[in-house]
């Protein structure tokens, strides 16, 4: 089977299921903001390799002849469902904009955490070590964009965001 077929979740999570929710959250999702000296860089990492993911699973087959994949295949599946409702979480924020409930509760965010499992288990159901090489410079750059979410999200929401980052991990 043709790993392309692990691209599709995604495109519809993202751009089907938020657009049908919210039309405002899809706006929300494709912003960015400013970013700062190594987060410029990272910017385009996250931009290329984001890209590449989905790209390299075109060309990839599923495997289910080892445990591993099996193990990929669950962690897809975990990978989704939690991108699924981090999305649907993310198109209701509260009434000033901020996304602090479901998934927001536990993680600042669920939306990156969800992607990279959902890849990870990716990278194993197609036993490709490239596709593993490729999601870690991709989440060490999400890092840094998160960093720059979060102060532009002090600057938008002021002592709400700072409490809310106080009781709520960036990850886990």
């Amino acid at each position: 089977m043709n790993g392309f077929i692990l691209v599709l979740p995604i495109i519809l999570i993202r751009y089907c299921l938020l657009g049908i929710l919210s039309k405002e959250a899809a706006k929300r999702a494709a912003f960015f903001p400013p970013t700062e000296g190594k987060e410029k860089i990272a910017f385009w990492i996250y931009q290329i390799t984001t890209l590449s993911l989905m790209i390299i699973l075109i060309f990839l087959k599923i495997k289910l002849n080892h445990v591993l994949n099996f193990i990929g295949l669950g962690t897809c599946i975990i990978g989704i469902i939690l991108y699924m409702i981090a999305m649907i979480h993310f198109a209701k924020p509260d009434q000033n904009g901020l996304n602090a409930g479901g998934l927001y509760k536990i993680s600042r965010n669920p939306m990156y955490l969800a992607f990279f499992l959902y890849f990870l288990g990716g990278s194993m159901l197609t036993s490709s070590w490239l596709l593993l090489f490729i999601l870690m410079i991709f989440q060490i750059s999400v890092h840094y964009l998160i960093l720059s979410e979060e102060r532009w999200c002090i600057k938008e929401f002021g002592e709400e965001y700072k409490n809310y980052m106080n009781t709520v991990k960036r990850y886990l």
